[in-house]
């Protein structure tokens, strides 16, 4: 309960302070452990979209840019493009063997039928390069590779580009955010840039709830 406290903590304050402390609490090594597997959940389980992605990425690019920082950038990054990639390769397998009966079915207690339906009109508007667009796009990257699963897309197209939206979406979050964080300005107010982040992270998710509420009116006016 403890670490779980202190990972929720970490989280919703990271700072170079903050991610040091953690890292103290519980070992460098386990704290790639920890950033693999809330990779690996974010993009791997449908149950899970809201853990942090594009933020967490930048968060600790900007974080290793600091002097003193526990974060190896080369290796956390090849750590999470593996844990990315996995992500979608162990989501896609859950879409392609129980997805069929999840549509089938109105309600769920798990899983939010408007994102998948969501996901699957963005999976018919781009085709298989939904799998490296939606990297970019919270909540419908974790319902991409369900959706591809679901529509039996065949798994070697699927791996290309599986590993090409992981590799594109964790290098361009992480090395942005290691410039981005040697900027003066940055490094002296650390937590209000990483709030900012986050919420400009959030952007995509308000600016697709207030589609589908307006496609909700629109099909309700029908």
């Amino acid at each position: 309960m403890e670490f779980l406290r202190k990972l929720i903590w970490t989280i919703f304050h990271l700072s170079p302070k903050s991610l040091n402390d953690f890292t103290a609490y519980i070992g460098p090594h386990n704290l790639y452990v920890v950033l693999f597997l809330i990779i690996f959940a974010e993009t791997g389980l449908v149950v899970t979209p809201v853990l942090p992605g594009d933020s967490l990425l930048f968060a600790l690019g900007a974080i290793s840019a600091n002097a003193g920082s526990p974060i190896n950038l080369p290796l956390i990054t090849v750590l999470l493009i593996v844990a990315a990639v996995l992500g979608d390769a162990v989501n896609y397998w859950i879409g392609y063997r129980i997805g069929p009966r999840v549509f089938t079915r109105e309600n769920s207690r798990l899983l939010n039928k408007e994102h998948l339906l969501r996901a699957q009109e963005f999976y018919e508007k781009y085709g298989g390069k939904t799998i490296i667009l939606a990297r970019f796009v919270p909540i419908v990257r974790t319902f991409a590779p369900f959706v591809a699963g679901i529509g039996k897309m065949g798994y070697a197209r699927f791996a290309i580009y599986n590993v090409a939206g992981a590799v594109g979406w964790v290098l361009i979050c992480v090395v942005a955010g290691y410039y981005f964080g040697r900027i003066p300005f940055v490094q002296k107010r650390f937590e209000l840039v990483i709030v900012g982040i986050v919420v400009v992270s959030c952007i995509p998710m308000a600016v697709e709830f207030f589609l589908a509420r307006r496609r909700a009116k629109r099909a309700a006016a029908v």
